[in-house]
């Protein structure tokens, strides 16, 4: 289940508002003490592999299956999420112990889909919310993250204080529906973020000479891909070389968006997912103060859509 963006809702006394947390959704399937965890992706890949710190949450399961849903994140030394680090992990397979203590995660889990033998997706969000917290998770690498019921704006601006990504609002009576984007959960940003396909770059010039850059990046409607212009922002040296790894084997010779793309610009087969962070939309479609945060391999390029 997906959120759409929005204001805080006016109501706030029918809804439960949770941090939104800049990490990886993810769900986890648990098979009780001794039984197997199982954790997939968006875009329902198997990413058990790549969070080996994750395996005994399956442990602290006293009795049948549960099925979460949540988020895995990394944390900075003073205790706010860390998309940087979490990048480090999201494309290791088989992380060395090495690289787990440098880098570990935490899944937070914020839903419940299957308890004791029973779908709990048509119950009500505060029905199981309840039977969420009842289950105690709260481990070395897990916890339940709280859910303030009718305080909104006081949330939303905590987490504005605390440099926090921001809210999702959460109807209390609405139930969970897999796979659509509702209306019943609603997610306030203090910045906007976007899932964008990389279609292209530009050649860098000066001390990027040989690199990339900017990305050209965009989102696909119903005449195809749409350009929404450059990134050229927010890349580090490291990262700028694994771009370029990742997007030399891609090139085509043609423009793969439905815009013009004026200008000098290296074309790739649209495959890769990078999100952006930036201040608002110009009425060109391009992205106003762009920058790089990072790469998706959770996403599918092709349900990217404008938000």
């Amino acid at each position: 289940m997906l959120a759409v963006p929005g204001p805080l809702p006016g109501d706030e006394a029918r809804w439960a508002f949770e941090v939104k947390w800049d990490g990886v959704r993810a769900l986890a399937w648990v098979d009780g003490p001794g039984g197997k965890l199982c954790l997939r992706s968006r875009s329902r890949t198997d990413i058990t592999g790549r969070y080996p710190e994750l395996g005994s949450l399956a442990a602290a399961a006293d009795r049948g299956r549960w099925v979460l849903d949540g988020e895995i994140v990394c944390f900075d030394d003073d205790g706010m999420p860390d998309f940087e680090r979490l990048q480090r992990r999201m494309h290791l397979g088989d992380p060395t112990p090495a690289r787990v203590r440098r880098d570990p995660v935490c899944y937070l889990a914020f839903d419940l889909l299957w308890l004791d033998g029973s779908s709990t997706l048509e119950r009500p969000y505060a029905e199981r919310r309840r039977a969420l917290d009842r289950l105690g998770l709260d481990g070395p690498a897990w916890q339940i993250p709280g859910a303030h019921v009718g305080d909104g704006t006081a949330v939303l601006e905590a987490t504005s204080r605390r440099g926090l990504e921001g809210v999702v609002a959460k109807r209390l009576t609405s139930t969970y529906q897999p796979g659509r984007r509702s209306r019943a959960w609603v997610k306030v940003k203090h910045e906007h973020r976007q899932e964008l396909v990389v279609g292209g770059w530009r050649p860098g010039t000066g001390a990027r000479t040989g690199q990339v850059g900017a990305l050209l990046v965009g989102y696909h409607d119903a005449s195809g891909l749409r350009c929404a212009g450059g990134v050229g922002t927010g890349f580090t040296g490291v990262e700028l070389e694994r771009l370029g790894r990742l997007l030399t084997p891609l090139r085509r010779s043609d423009s793969p968006f439905v815009d013009p793309v004026p200008g000098a610009a290296e074309f790739v087969d649209p495959e890769l997912v990078v999100e952006v962070a930036f201040t608002g939309w110009m009425e060109d479609g391009a992205l106003r103060h762009p920058s790089y945060k990072g790469l998706r391999d959770d996403r599918d390029p092709a349900e990217v859509r404008r938000q």
